[in-house]
């Protein structure tokens, strides 16, 4: 219903609009979406600094996560590519 609402008052102000003439209702649509736009860009600063207040220091979660070890420990050695090769072209 508010949807309703809204998209039968968009159209009722279009029509004062139009009526009012193009320059005078080309500013007055501008400052409509101008406004808009300001009041979003509000809105989303107004959310960051909410969810600043909430979320957790970056120390704090890098002290918690623990970094996986990206190199298992058996092929640190040099000679462990070189083993590897020869397993898969001994299994050709």
């Amino acid at each position: 219903m508010y949807l309703f609402l809204s998209i039968l008052l968009s159209v009722v102000l279009g029509y004062f609009l139009l009526a009012m003439g193009p320059i005078f209702g080309g500013i007055v649509a501008f400052g409509i979406i101008a406004g808009c736009l300001f009041r979003g860009v509000y809105l989303l600063n107004d959310i960051r600094k909410r969810i600043a207040v909430i979320s957790p220091d970056v120390k704090e979660v890098q002290e918690q996560v623990q970094v996986p070890e990206l190199v298992p420990e058996h092929l640190k050695s040099p000679s462990a590519y070189k083993k590897y090769l020869e397993g898969k072209q001994g299994s050709r």
